[in-house]
């Protein structure tokens, strides 16, 4: 299969070693991984801060630059839930039929990433070693907005050497929101303090999630309170395999200890 990557805006000025580990998984699977340079952002911060009409662009953009694609996957719930959420309404509030009608033709194509290996490809077993202990947030989109439940989890199982830890409460927000961080700072960090403590409490040693952005939330915490938990994107555990192991990076996140990602 020839998947298209949208890597996501974030992901792609904030935390590159997350598009190459899901490059990594899809091609050990036998896809042919194609990456757009000409793609830019999903419109969500423009469509959720209520900046409606410049969000339109955006939205365009991506839409007719994916138009002949097979399959997009995306390493962020966030985003593939602003476009199954809001894209048709976009078109909609916007009277263009057109765009309305290539919107419908490219969302059954849109797949969040570990939804397509368990949904779409039916795999739950990527062959990867982790030899750590983990918790799992699933964020607000991933949750509410996608309904992945246990799908992040069935992976999380299957790999070998990962010691998978509960986390409380892991069903509340951890805050961030995006801009709701910015706007609304006392309420998102009393929230970030109380996501805080159910992953101290867990004892896990590594936090994952299938958004960098809650990851880059909670991590900002734990980091100010030098502590020893680490923040891992999914795509970056599945990734990891025997002869690619993971060790801990200067920053928050880790990096494959083969030559391309330790430079």
């Amino acid at each position: 299969m020839r998947i298209s990557l949208f890597i996501a805006c974030y992901n792609d000025a904030l935390f590159p070693h997350t598009g190459k580990a899901v490059v990594r998984v899809l091609e050990r699977l036998g896809h042919t991984v194609d990456f757009r340079p000409e793609q830019t952002c999903c419109g969500q911060m423009h469509w959720n801060t209520g900046y409606l009409r410049e969000a339109l662009p955006i939205l365009r953009h991506f839409v007719r630059l994916f138009a002949d694609a097979e399959t997009i996957v995306v390493p962020s719930s966030s985003c593939v839930a602003m476009m199954r959420d809001h894209y048709l309404k976009a078109a909609q509030m916007d009277r263009d039929p057109a765009l309305e009608r290539e919107v419908r033709a490219l969302l059954p194509r849109i797949f969040e990433f570990s939804e397509f290996l368990v949904r779409r490809l039916q795999i739950d077993d990527l062959g990867a070693r982790f030899t750590h202990k983990v918790a799992y947030h699933p964020s607000c989109h991933s949750a509410r907005s996608l309904h992945l439940d246990e799908i992040p989890l069935r992976l999380l199982r299957r790999v070998r050497g990962l010691d998978l830890v509960p986390l409380a409460n892991s069903q509340e927000c951890c805050g961030f929101g995006g801009t709701f961080a910015i706007k609304n700072a006392d309420v998102s960090s009393a929230m970030l303090a109380d996501k805080v403590r159910c992953v101290l409490n867990s004892g896990a040693e590594v936090l994952t999630a299938v958004d960098n952005s809650c990851l880059m939330h909670i991590y900002g915490s734990l980091h100010r309170q030098r502590t020893f938990v680490r923040a891992v994107h999914l795509a970056e555990i599945l990734a990891c395999t025997d002869d690619a192991d993971l060790r801990l990076a200067p920053d928050q996140h880790y990096a494959f200890a083969s030559s391309e990602f330790s430079r």
